[in-house]
């Protein structure tokens, strides 16, 4: 443990960010799976997943979890697969 005051405080904050990333990223991954698995599974409720998964995947961009690229990458190939699956 730090024993200068500012760094102890850093500690703490890091410690509370990396928990609320965690949380964001796990929920971010959980609707990525939905989507994959329905589109795999060619279901129609693929689309009102994704519809989700996107706003998932912005939140977790607007908050600073994800780079806005990396986002984009995301959105972008589980478009892709469910557009496949619709056609």
């Amino acid at each position: 443990m730090a024993n200068i005051k500012s760094a102890q405080k850093r500690i703490l904050v890091a410690a509370k960010r990396q928990a609320r990333n965690k949380h964001i990223k796990s929920a971010t991954k959980t609707a990525i799976k939905k989507v994959v698995v329905a589109a795999s599974a060619k279901t129609g409720d693929a689309k009102t997943l994704l519809v989700q998964a996107i706003a998932a995947i912005d939140k977790a961009a607007s908050k600073g979890v994800y780079h806005k690229n990396t986002a984009a990458r995301k959105k972008s190939k589980l478009t892709k697969m469910v557009n496949k699956v619709a056609i």
